[in-house]
């Protein structure tokens, strides 16, 4: 396998051709008939993708400016265009335009599949499809297509959606590299490195000197695409970070679910305590017809944890798209730690906290929410943060990662993703059958050593070393006792006492930054883009004459399980309010 072309090439290559080809329309479709009268005084201009909503797409589509075809060709070209500087996809579907063309032949016929029908959109490449591969990003599935589509591809080829492409992504969800090299956001052994549009260049520093991009895409999923108009949104899967992190980075709106609320059978885990998909999209209504969508109409019974939320009616997320959603909303702010600096018990030096320019964004996004009549709570600290009881404090209590947290040595972190990671990884390998590239956790750790010079493993494969070292049954109890902390420290005596003791709707993190303590007990969070901030690294500067470009820098409205109506109501009211999203200024 490694001796041969990575597939990504084979597929981006032969989508050139599809573009090639877009513009001679299938034989079944009517050239337009030419009016001999005047044109109108105020002809309706063209339709275009760049920045427009999944409504207005819609719209179109029903008004008759433009068709499926006309969208995915679109975006096509401006894939073909910018995808050679930006790294956003690592498989084009090449069927996109017969399926858009099918659609279309659905609509004329007063046919509608779902909310999507005809819209393009891109899923992550650790959600199955049976029509291009299914990666990971590791160099040891490449080309490799799975035996089954995952739950939410099938929602949302039902929804009517045309996947388009598959984005890229930190290989394996980020749970490679860990300590002493981790893994940059957005690498891959397949697709090397994705790159921000909102400064597409390599990082010029010297310590950093790798290849990867000098303003950071988040990760493990990526915006890339859909921050560039390369599709109308797309879906990611996060465990501890990896949606609301590239949303952030990429100006997007994006929801976090609560862990169940989509399914997750058919994506590549890390653990099923904390993995779920969830949407990316340019503002808050796409994101919620995209919820809906990929929730679909009943539980997966390959998935026991979708039977933890109730479904909205008609799985429609967009009658919580309330303008007025924040007049009377209790919304809380965790100045400690996620605002302010704050040291832990028995440490002298801060943790956390804004930088001025930061904190800057972050006051204004207060004051606006004061305007729209929310009650600011101030502070609305975690306990778990603020506790002077070492044994109970959220800070003292990582994920153990890395090298340096193999057993032996992670008396201090929680094992709940190294453990996970063995126990879910392989079941999921087994769920292939013999189609399998590997068939275990060790293989594949195998595979990357003896496949090193190829490209495997860039950056070591240390938190795949720490998982597969784990027993899943000698090493149970800890595993137990370590999740009962998470959730004690996350949950209990976190998000869960500080909502319940202020009466919050919803409690206000800046950017991503609130990701690690939602991510434990599986609650969601709905991020929405707003402003920027310097891209600046006080320990490792950029060359002065580099000239960094900003960083976006969203907010983000989190609450216990199920919450998801209350928080996109939230969300776009604040939205309404502020309406503050700027496209990428790609040349």
């Amino acid at each position: 396998m490694a001796t041969q072309p990575s597939m990504r090439f084979v597929y981006l290559g032969a989508a050139l051709a599809v573009v090639a080809m877009a513009a001679d329309p299938p034989a079944h479709r009517k050239s337009p008939v030419v009016a001999i009268a005047a044109a109108p005084a105020s002809p309706v201009p063209p339709f275009t993708v760049f920045e427009a909503s999944i409504p207005q797409m819609t719209a179109a589509l029903e008004q008759g400016r433009v068709t499926s075809r006309e969208l995915v060709t679109q975006y096509l070209v401006r894939l073909a265009l910018y995808e050679d500087k930006l790294h956003a996809a690592t498989t084009v579907n090449l069927a996109a335009l017969e399926e858009a063309d099918a659609l279309d032949r659905e609509r004329a016929r007063h046919r509608l599949r779902g909310p999507l029908h005809g819209i393009p959109v891109a899923v992550k490449d650790n959600i199955h499809t049976t029509n291009m591969p299914t990666t990971g990003g590791a160099l040891a599935f490449d080309g490799f297509v799975p035996p089954y589509e995952a739950t939410l591809v099938k929602n949302l080829r039902a929804a009517g959606a045309i996947i388009v492409a598959k984005t890229g992504m930190t290989e394996l969800a980020n749970w490679v590299a860990g300590a002493p090299s981790p893994m940059p956001g957005n690498y891959n052994a397949i697709a090397g490195y994705g790159f921000n549009p909102y400064d597409p260049r390599r990082d010029p520093r010297d310590a950093t000197f790798d290849g990867r991009p000098a303003l950071a895409t988040g990760g493990s999923s990526s915006g890339i695409g859909t921050a560039a108009n390369f599709w109308a949104a797309n879906v990611g899967t996060e465990t501890s970070g990896s949606i609301l992190s590239p949303s952030n980075q990429n100006m997007l709106a994006g929801i976090k679910p609560t862990v169940g609320r989509v399914s997750r059978y058919g994506v590549i885990p890390i653990t099923a305590d904390q993995d779920t998909p969830g949407p990316m999209a340019k503002n808050v209504a796409d994101v919620a017809i995209m919820l809906g969508a990929l929730e679909g109409s009943s539980p997966d019974p390959n998935d026991p944890a979708t039977s933890l939320c109730s479904r909205p009616p008609g799985q429609d997320y967009t009658r919580f798209l309330d303008a007025a959603a924040l007049k009377g909303a209790r919304i809380g702010i965790p100045r400690a730690f996620y605002f302010d600096k704050t040291a832990p018990p028995g440490a002298k030096e801060g943790r956390g906290g804004l930088t001025p320019e930061q904190a800057t964004v972050m006051s204004e996004a207060i004051a606006i929410l004061k305007q729209q009549g929310a009650t600011i709570v101030d502070p609305a600290d975690i306990p778990s943060i603020v506790t002077k009881d070492a044994d109970r404090n959220f800070l003292l209590w990582n994920t153990c990662s890395g090298a340096t947290e193999s057993k032996g040595q992670d008396a201090g972190c929680s094992v709940v993703l190294k453990y996970g990671m063995k126990r879910d990884f392989n079941k999921w390998l087994a769920s292939l059958g013999p189609s399998a590239p590997v068939p275990s956790l060790t293989a594949l750790r195998e595979w990357n050593i003896t496949h090193t010079r190829a490209g495997a493993i860039k950056y070591g494969q240390s938190n795949l070393d720490i998982s597969d070292e784990m027993d899943l049954a000698a090493d149970k109890a800890r595993y137990e006792a370590d999740r009962a902390k998470d959730l004690a420290l996350s949950a209990t005596h976190g998000i869960d006492e500080v909502m319940k003791a202020n009466r919050l709707d919803a409690l206000l993190f800046p950017g991503a930054n609130g990701a690690a303590l939602a991510a434990k007990p599986g609650y969601p969070t709905v991020i929405v883009p707003f402003g920027t901030a310097p891209n600046a690294a006080p320990n490792a500067p950029f060359p002065e004459k580099f000239q960094a470009k900003p960083a976006p820098f969203g907010v983000s409205f989190t609450a216990m399980a199920c919450a998801e109506p209350r928080l996109i109501g939230l969300a776009y009211a604040f939205e309404q309010a502020t309406k503050r999203r700027v496209a990428p200024p790609l040349h």
